[in-house]
């Protein structure tokens, strides 16, 4: 998104704040704040690329800044005592190469009453444990959430309306938020996942130190703007009405994204009691198209030792079901020559689009030291040992002769104004 126009929008509350100001002789409360990383990543592997979830490039031997580093800048204006707006806008490097400029929330919220509120506008999507400050690193214990888990759903915003109950039982406090929808998020250079009926429930039970998260997500995704999945199915499809193999039209309807069903279901809890601190979530996604059913987990850990905080943690990703591949072997006797290769191609770049990009399985061992230097910002020293599982996992350009494990270490400042 156009970084002008991103810097139109943060001033928005500000003009909001000076016209309510002026008509009505109210003193709307502006808030500007921010926060960032900056942050140097590497590999000890020229093969493949190390990147988080939906990022179009990463990185190999060499340090680079890109991975993990961003800048965010949000405003929020209180224009009376049921009425404010929130716009963030954010920079980082996504599914675009480069650093590009996101809008990622712009929402306007009503406080109904003391329990209730709701807002509308563009908010983040609340499908994980740390949905709505999953970009920000000070607020987090590791350098980066774990790929194995986040990766699951390539998109963090919805643009909808939400709404947001709260009450106590006992010194319990829970909190039920329902969000509806769409997004259309980019997946890289002029590929786009476009999401229709998105509707995302969350519930969160706080007790003392122990915060516990469930979700659920559902929605009907499409994806028609893949030059090679839709030279795949379209080749499927003419190969089986030209050589009469009746299994490939129905393999390329299996496999095509034209509003799919999919969901997303995942569970989580936060203990952090005296100097201890315990991070999980677990999660399952399906899905009724080429894009396969997963479950993942990870279990965080770590104990604070006066402004130093070591951590340790291992995730794991791993495939629940593919589309079974039906393209025959070869073709019968007295097919034309050209029948038995078109097999094998159409065949291979089936199993392709199951098993690359970020349809991978992999595990990962973390440790790392997080040093609350400063009151508004930390140093983190984090060495990621990632072992993709049956092919490359979720690393991107893979050599042919590419199997891992990869070493992974980086050293980020995280900081907020």
């Amino acid at each position: 998104m156009n970084k002008r126009f991103i810097a139109t929008l943060l001033a928005l509350p500000l003009a909001v704040s000076s016209a309510f100001a002026q008509d009505a002789g109210a003193s709307p409360t502006v808030k500007i704040s921010g926060f960032g990383t900056g942050a140097l990543t590497w590999t000890n592997s020229d093969d493949a690329e190390f990147a988080r979830p939906n990022q179009a490039s990463g990185v190999r031997k060499d340090p680079r800044s890109g991975v993990d580093s961003n800048l965010g800048l949000q405003a929020s204006v209180e224009i009376n005592n049921w009425l404010s707006g929130t716009v963030q806008g954010l920079v980082r490097k996504d599914a675009e190469e480069g650093y590009g400029a996101d809008l990622s929330w712009a929402f306007a919220k009503m406080k109904v009453s003391d329990r209730f509120s709701v807002r509308v506008g563009r908010m983040g999507l609340p499908v994980f444990m740390i949905s709505d400050y999953r970009n920000v690193g000070y607020a987090n214990t590791m350098v980066r959430p774990p790929a194995e888990v986040y990766s699951q759903v390539p998109f963090d915003t919805i643009d909808g309306i939400d709404g947001t109950f709260q009450h106590s039982i006992g010194d319990t406090t829970i909190t039920t938020q329902l969000a509806l929808g769409k997004t259309r998020p980019a997946l890289g250079p002029a590929l786009h996942l476009e999401t229709d009926l998105l509707t995302a429930l969350n519930l969160v039970a706080e007790h003392g130190p122990l915060t516990v998260r469930l979700g659920h997500a559902r929605a009907k995704v499409s994806i028609d703007d893949s030059v090679s999945l839709n030279t795949l199915l379209s080749s499927l499809r003419s190969a089986g009405a030209g050589y009469r193999i009746a299994q490939l039209a129905p393999l390329a309807d299996a496999l095509s994204v034209n509003k799919k069903q999919t969901s997303f279901s995942s569970a989580g809890a936060i203990l952090d009691w005296n100097n201890v601190l315990v991070q999980t979530e677990y999660a399952k996604r399906k899905t009724d198209s080429y894009i396969n059913d997963t479950s993942s987990w990870y279990l965080m850990a770590g104990y604070r030792i006066g402004k130093f905080l070591p951590y340790a943690s291992h995730a794991s990703l791993k495939r629940d079901g593919i589309v079974a591949n039906t393209v025959p072997a070869a073709c019968p006797a007295g097919y034309p020559a050209a029948c038995t290769p078109t097999l094998q191609a159409l065949s291979a770049g089936v199993t392709r689009l199951s098993t690359t990009g970020a349809q991978g399985q992999q595990q990962t061992d973390t440790i790392g030291v997080r040093w609350d230097f400063h009151r508004s910002a930390a140093l983190k020293v984090q060495i990621d040992r990632v072992k993709p599982q049956h092919g490359q996992g979720l690393f991107l350009v893979p050599a042919a002769s590419f199997t891992g494990p990869v070493t992974v270490g980086a050293v980020a400042v995280d900081f907020v104004f």
